[in-house]
């Protein structure tokens, strides 16, 4: 048992640094008010920017490291970019933000496949990934080492600050009070001298930065290739958010709890002990998971109060 835990859990964590990174947007957005379901197209616009700018710059640079950061930030400027769509939709012409995201997440899929069949010949970008490996002396710790610091990534680190960082920024700082209240209560908020508009166009602009670093690391970890989808994890991280009760922490542990999940359904038939569980089974495993869990919390949800509602200036 010991040992099938041991070859799980590296792959654990792989699948849920994106799911809490893009969970982690969703929570800057929906704490300033701002519902953001097009996370899943934000992730795409992200994975696509990040694969086409590295398959670009691999043909000056073949063995360049570098080329893997700047296509992180490649996937962070245009999915702040594409996340704009969205904070103008729902903040100037107060759309409905549930129609809002759909919209996102039906263009993104759409308009990165259409531009990768145009700029590369294909739909499909592959490119070169991050290579895991062992953190020195770390990796020989009992128990935890084999668990948390062998095949690991430079980008779980990267995640898990920002994570730290996100949790200071918001409880800890003026900056998170005033995005705090304009999910709460932003008719006080602008009382009290805080502009609830442009407090709400950096909560989708973070989540949009997020989402899109979290598309790209899916092609830049597990993945290596762009194929127009992420296969429904922008939809996960926003259960994990509700899952985990738009805290931080929480967010870390409903991530973790689906990236296991999702673990266990990908990498069964390499792993001897669940070999002998049927395929179909693992496979919906994370789906079922989620479900419950969603049924389980969503009683004592503590999502914001203005999360969803448009925001008029002066009335109350």
């Amino acid at each position: 048992m010991w040992g099938t835990i041991e070859q799980i859990f590296p792959y654990a964590i792989v699948f849920t640094i994106p799911l809490l990174i893009t969970a982690l947007g969703g929570l800057f957005s929906e704490r300033s008010g701002i519902v953001n379901i097009g996370l899943e197209g934000l992730m795409i616009v992200g994975a696509f920017a990040g694969s086409f700018t590295i398959f670009k710059l691999r043909a000056l640079h073949p063995k360049a490291d570098w080329v893997l950061w700047v296509g992180l930030l490649a996937a962070v400027v245009a999915g702040m970019v594409f996340s704009l769509l969205h904070a103008f939709a729902s903040i100037n012409l107060s759309a409905d933000q549930v129609i809002s995201g759909t919209a996102i997440n039906m263009i993104a899929g759409a308009i990165t496949v259409f531009m990768a069949r145009n700029m590369t010949g294909s739909g499909n970008i592959r490119v070169q990934s991050f290579a895991p490996y062992d953190i020195p002396f770390l990796h020989k710790i009992p128990v935890l080492g084999p668990l948390f610091f062998t095949r690991t990534y430079s980008t779980t680190w990267l995640i898990l600050a920002v994570l730290a960082i996100s949790a200071v920024v918001l409880y800890k700082t003026p900056f998170g009070l005033r995005l705090r209240a304009c999910g709460e209560h932003p008719h006080a908020a602008e009382a009290a001298g805080v502009n609830v508009r442009r407090m709400r166009y950096i909560g989708v602009l973070i989540s949009g930065a997020f989402a899109g670093i979290g598309g790209a690391i899916i092609i830049l970890t597990y993945a290596g290739e762009f194929t127009g989808s992420v296969s429904g994890l922008g939809f996960l991280a926003l259960a994990a958010l509700i899952f985990g009760q738009w805290r931080p922490l929480g967010v870390l542990a409903a991530t973790l709890f689906f990236g296991f999940a999702t673990t266990v359904a990908n990498v069964s038939q390499v792993i001897p002990s669940l070999s002998d569980v049927p395929p179909v089974v693992l496979k919906i495993f994370p789906y079922v998971v989620t479900l419950l869990a969603l049924i389980v919390f969503s009683k004592n949800s503590r999502a914001p109060k203005a999360a969803g509602e448009p925001f008029d200036s002066g009335k109350r």
